[in-house]
């Protein structure tokens, strides 16, 4: 079948369904982002930005010597050699990817169910080089959280795995943008990825104009996922 490209006759039950989702998820994590309520979230958003660092070392061939993920919501990844221009703005674009990754494969229950799996594996292969106790309880907990949400959606009438996949995408989406408002806008941190780039990298461009820039390309992302996600479901 043809993709809907130009999304003609849109918008049918399921693709509502889909932007009601998106819009309710937005909504709550932007009223609810300076709360506690959404830390595990959160922690698990920060652990995919380290982990975007990670991966973009491991493809310039540098080493990774740890990854944490602190209780106040921060994070760090240890690495050596690798390219630092690449490896410093792969933790905001990596989670954003991330995000609309989870947001597309939240369309099905197929692609659900294999997002989740992957996110199980990743937690698993982090969990071997977790520095500190608060991302071991993190992969641990969230490991067993998908579990029990796993459960439940093959055996009895709650099906909620596709949402929970969902929702961990838009947060990843949004997590550049605001993250990097608090950083660099609300409260200036001279340690945050962006500043760090503005110091080794030759363009005449500071670190909040940076921010912005990284911004936009996470909003694009979001962007690009709902629209890719109202393609496939059309």
């Amino acid at each position: 079948m043809r993709p809907n490209w130009e999304l003609k006759q849109c918008c049918n039950h399921e693709q509502v369904v889909f932007l009601v989702t998106v819009s309710v998820c937005t909504v709550v994590i932007l009223a609810l982002w300076r709360t506690s309520l959404l830390k595990p979230f959160k922690l698990v958003t920060v652990f995919l930005h380290e982990a975007s660092h990670a991966i973009a070392c491991k493809l310039t061939c540098g080493k990774v010597e740890g990854i944490q993920v602190h209780a106040d919501e921060g994070g760090t990844t240890q690495t050596r050699g690798g390219v630092y221009l690449f490896i410093l703005p792969a933790g905001y674009l990596g989670s954003s990817f991330w995000g609309m990754l989870l947001i597309l494969a939240s369309t099905t229950l197929l692609t659900a169910r294999i997002a989740a799996g992957c996110l199980v594996a990743a937690l698993l292969v982090v969990l071997l080089v977790a520095k500190n106790w608060t991302l071991r309880g993190l992969c641990i907990g969230f490991v067993i959280f998908l579990g029990v949400i796993w459960v439940l959606q093959e055996t009895t009438d709650i099906r909620i795995l596709r949402y929970i996949i969902l929702f961990i995408g838009v947060m990843n989406s949004l997590f550049s943008v605001l993250d990097i408002y608090d950083d660099l806008i609300s409260r200036r941190v001279h340690s945050s990825d962006a500043e760090k780039f503005a110091e080794v990298c030759p363009c005449p461009c500071n670190g909040i104009g940076w921010g912005i820039i990284w911004g936009l390309i996470s909003f694009f992302f979001l962007c690009g996922a709902m629209y890719f996600g109202l393609v496939i479901l059309s």
